[in-house]
């Protein structure tokens, strides 16, 4: 019985292309575990979905290399593919809030070992509209700045790329009339910021999706942030979003398994902290369990 055969891509420009300090012995990591390795460069964006949805099933593994972007551009490529194949991850973006959340080290080598291990664990996924997304999907004030925020400053500052960013743009905050539909329950509002996720950490925070976070139990975390009036309903939003479980009117949470947003024009989104287009209606569903990871063995 010959080697099985793993496909390794990765993006050459996440972290400031660090994955080049490490790129043999990340491979030598992968030969030692028995694998054929195809090394596969991503090119352009949407170029990870497209290799895994054309050579994804001629491989026995796929690992992937690079920030949340591509991770979420080879899950999409999977799903679209319908390929049921155990997909390792190695993290090399500014963030890695997917990683951080299911213990995936930052170091790579490590990550590597876990990628060619035999442990999986089955993750959550959702479906927005006829999109994927890993672990969120958002609007509204700190999306746009997640995916206009230069690739060097998010490189060089890491989280803090992201609340410079924003300080610019507290000034003048857009909100969004909203009707929200979940389970039953009916909200309508304006928000200026909203997200749907399914990890522990956004943007490097840790807390910022609430308490007692499962990454494999059907449900995902709403987060609703209402326009603040005054500097003291931005600092309980803060406070709020920081992890303070003080009760605030200023932003609506709960779990959900299936979301429906209809807003009275079309917004941005992002998903994964990638531009996921502009949307008036989008309905956001959780795929229980769909996405299947190499996780440490340790853990």
């Amino acid at each position: 019985m010959g080697n099985q055969k793993l496909l390794f891509i990765f993006n050459p420009k996440s972290g400031m292309g660090l994955i080049r300090n490490h790129l043999v012995d990340i491979v030598d990591v992968m030969v030692k575990a028995k694998f054929d390795v195809t090394i596969y460069t991503t090119q352009a964006k949407e170029d990870a979905k497209r290799k895994v949805k054309e050579e994804g099933a001629l491989f026995d593994r796929i690992v992937c290399c690079g920030g949340d972007g591509t991770l979420d551009e080879v899950v999409t490529g999977m799903r679209e593919a319908e390929l049921e194949i155990p997909l390792g991850y190695i993290p090399a973006g500014s963030t890695n809030d997917f990683a951080s959340s299911i213990g995936i080290p930052n170091d790579m080598v490590k990550a590597a070992r876990i990628a060619v291990g035999k442990r999986e664990g089955r993750f959550d996924v959702g479906q927005f509209n006829d999109d994927t997304f890993v672990y969120i999907a958002a609007f509204g004030m700190f999306t746009e700045i997640s995916y206009e925020t230069p690739q060097e400053l998010k490189n060089v500052l890491g989280h803090m790329a992201y609340i410079l960013s924003a300080a610019k743009s507290l000034a003048a905050i857009p909100n969004y009339l909203m009707h929200v539909e979940s389970n039953g329950k009916i909200i309508d509002d304006r928000f200026i910021y909203g997200m749907v996720t399914n990890s522990t950490s956004v943007a490097g925070f840790k807390g910022m999706t609430g308490k007692n976070v499962e990454l494999s139990d059907g449900e995902f975390e709403v987060t609703l942030v209402r326009p603040p009036m005054d500097a003291i309903q931005l600092g309980e939003i803060i406070a709020h979003l920081m992890g303070d479980e003080t009760p605030t009117k200023m932003v609506y949470t709960f779990k959900t398994d299936h979301i429906r947003i209809c807003s009275t024009e079309e917004i941005p989104w992002t998903l994964d902290g990638e531009f996921g287009g502009k949307h008036a209606t989008v309905d956001i569903k959780n795929l229980c369990k769909k996405v299947q990871i190499l996780i440490d063995k340790k853990k």
